[in-house]
C-alpha cells in the first residue's frame, strides 16, 4: 500500500525526493521504496527523518505503519540477528524470540516514554546512594568522587587509590593487554523475559546493535606506570542482554520508590550480587570501554589567549550505552576491528574511536554495516586529519585512570587525547563532526572559568564520562573553581 500521507508530509516539509535522501545519505530510489510501501526506513534513520519532516516519533511511525499503536509485520534486521542468537542461545525454536519479541511491542510502545521519563528523573547520587545500599563497603575499593575546588561529585565507579590519578602515556611498552592463549566459557546465561524487553525496547525505539566481538578483561594489573592483563572475545549480546540489563533495572527500581538492598534485584542478584564479584574477573562477563577528554590546542586569536578547547558530548538515544547522557568524546566498546591479538591495546580503541566519531570514517562503524578492509587503520586509508597528527607527533594519548561501573560491572579505561599543535584545529577543524552516537557536540574553552563551572555541576554527567573528565581536567590543571 502507497504511503500517501508520507509524501504529503514530505512536501510539506519543503523536501524533494532528492532533497530529502540527500538529507538522509541515502539513494532517492530508497525514499521511493518508501513512498510506494515497498520498505520502511531503517530505525536508526527514523529519529532524524521524524526532525527532517517536523513530526513526532508516534506521528512518523503512524505515516509509515499505519495506526501508531499497531505492531509491524517484521522485526528491524538488527533486532531481527538478536532474536535468531537469543533461540540459538537458550536452545528455543527458530522465530521463538523474534515471536514473543512482537507480543511485547505494543506494550513496550504504551508504557516506553513513561519508563524512560521515570529513568530520567533517577539522579546520580540517587544511584549511588543505593549502589551503597546493595554493596556496603570495602576496605581496598570505594566509589570514585571527583573534586572540583570545594565541590565533591559522587559516581559509580569503583576503584582502588593505585587505578587514580594515573599518568601511563599509551605506547608499545606500556599497553600491554593481550588475548587470552585459550578461549573462555560464557559466564552470564540470559533471563528470557528481561532479554526479551530489551530486545522490544530497542525495536521501540530504534538502537543499533550488532554482534560483534567485544573484548572481555580477565585479569588487569595497572602499576609502575604500566597497563597489563588478559582479555578474550566474547559477542557483543552475550554483554547487551545480560549485564547491561542492570542499569534500568536498578534505574526502574528507584524510580518506583522500592528499597535497595541484596535480594531486591534479580539480576544483579544473579550477575553481580557482591564487590567480590566485581572484581572476580575470570568467574564472570566483565565487557567496557575506553574513553577520552580531547582537548585541542587553539592559538590565540579573537577569543583570546591561546588556550585548548575540550570537546564534550550529549549521546543520542540511539546508542546501547549511556543514551541521552553527557559524556567525553571519544568514547567507545573496547573491541577489536578485524585482528583479535593486533588490537587489544587500549590505544588502539581511541584510535579507531577518534576516527569514528569525529572524523567521519563510517567504514569504521560496524552498526552500518560490516567490515571488509582487511587493514582498517592502514595509513593510506587514514582521515587527513588523523594522518596528519600521526604524521607530525602532534598527538598524545595516556591513561589517567581505571575501574569499574558497578551500574554494569564494565570496565572503563579513563584516558586524555591532547592535541598539542597550534596549527591543527585552524586547518582541521572544520572536518570534525560527530557522528550518530552524538545528539549535541559542543567545545569549551579551557580559560573560560565560568562555562567550565557550570560543566562540571550538570547533573546528566554519566558515571564513566564524569570519571574521565575529571582526570582529565586534573592532568591538564583545570580543577580549580
Amino acid at each position: 500500500m502507497r504511503r500517501a500521507e508520507l509524501a504529503t508530509a514530505r512536501k510539506a516539509a519543503g523536501y524533494t525526493q532528492e532533497g530529502l535522501a540527500a538529507a538522509l545519505n541515502v539513494d532517492r530510489s530508497t525514499v521511493i521504496r518508501w513512498e510506494a510501501g515497498d520498505y520502511s526506513p531503517l530505525p536508526y534513520l527514523r529519529p532524524k527523518l521524524a526532525r527532517l519532516l517536523r513530526q513526532t516519533p508516534e506521528q512518523l511511525r503512524a505515516l509509515i505503519d499505519g495506526d501508531a499503536g499497531s505492531t509491524p509485520d517484521t522485526l528491524s534486521p538488527d533486532v531481527e540477528a538478536a532474536c535468531t542468537w537469543l533461540d540459538e542461545r537458550l536452545n528455543w525454536k527458530p522465530g521463538t524470540s523474534a515471536r514473543r519479541v512482537m507480543a511485547h511491542l505494543p506494550k513496550t510502545r504504551r508504557e516506553l516514554t513513561t519508563r524512560q521519563a521515570r529513568r530520567a528523573r533517577v539522579s546520580r547520587s540517587d544511584v549511588v546512594a543505593a549502589l551503597r545500599a546493595y554493596y556496603g563497603t570495602d576496605p581496598d575499593y570505594s566509589l570514585y568522587t571527583a573534586h572540583f575546588g570545594g565541590q565533591a561529585l559522587e559516581t559509580s565507579i569503583l576503584t582502588r587509590p593505585d587505578w587514580l590519578d594515573l599518568n601511563i602515556p599509551l605506547d608499545e611498552t606500556t599497553d600491554g593487554l593481550t588475548l587470552a592463549p585459550t578461549a573462555s566459557k560464557p559466564t552470564a546465561e540470559p533471563v528470557p523475559e528481561a532479554a526479551l524487553e530489551r530486545l522490544a525496547e530497542v525495536e521501540a525505539v530504534g538502537v543499533r546493535v550488532t554482534n560483534e566481538q567485544t573484548y572481555r578483561l580477565l585479569d588487569v594489573d595497572i602499576r609502575d606506570g604500566l597497563i597489563r592483563g588478559t582479555v578474550d572475545v566474547t559477542p557483543f549480546l552475550e554483554y547487551a542482554l545480560t549485564l547491561d540489563l542492570l542499569e534500568s533495572e536498578l534505574l526502574d527500581a528507584l524510580a518506583a520508590g522500592k528499597p535497595i538492598k541484596p535480594g531486591s534485584l534479580p539480576l544483579r542478584d544473579r550477575y553481580l550480587p557482591s564487590l567480590a564479584s566485581v572484581v572476580d574477573l575470570p568467574s564472570r562477563l566483565c565487557a567496557g570501554g575506553v574513553l577520552a577528554l580531547c582537548a585541542i590546542a587553539r592559538p590565540a586569536g579573537k577569543h583570546g589567549p591561546a588556550d585548548h578547547l575540550l570537546l564534550i558530548q550529549e549521546r543520542s538515544q540511539l546508542v546501547v550505552n549511556a543514551a541521552r547522557q553527557l559524556t567525553v568524546i571519544p568514547k567507545g566498546f573496547h573491541q577489536p576491528m578485524t585482528d583479535v591479538y593486533a588490537d587489544t591495546s587500549v590505544r588502539s580503541t581511541l584510535l579507531r574511536e577518534l576516527e569514528e566519531e569525529l572524523f567521519g570514517r563510517t567504514d569504521l562503524d560496524n552498526t552500518v554495516s560490516a567490515q571488509r578492509a582487511a587493514l582498517p587503520m592502514h595509513p593510506e586509508r587514514l582521515s587527513e586529519p588523523m594522518r596528519s597528527l600521526l604524521a607530525n607527533d602532534g598527538l598524545r594519548l595516556e591513561c589517567t585512570g581505571f575501574g569499574f561501573n558497578l551500574l554494569s560491572g564494565n570496565y572503563e579505561f579513563a584516558c586524555l587525547l591532547t592535541i598539542d599543535n597550534n596549527y591543527f584545529w585552524p586547518q582541521y577543524g572544520g572536518q570534525a563532526e560527530a557522528n550518530w552516537e552524538v545528539k549535541r557536540l559542543q567545545s569549551y574553552p579551557s580559560g573560560h572559568t565560568g562555562s567550565l563551572a557550570h560543566l562540571r555541576i550538570n547533573p546528566t554527567w554519566n558515571n564513566e564520562g564524569l570519571f574521565t573528565f575529571a582526570h582529565g581536567m586534573n592532568r591538564l590543571g583545570l580543577t580549580s573553581p
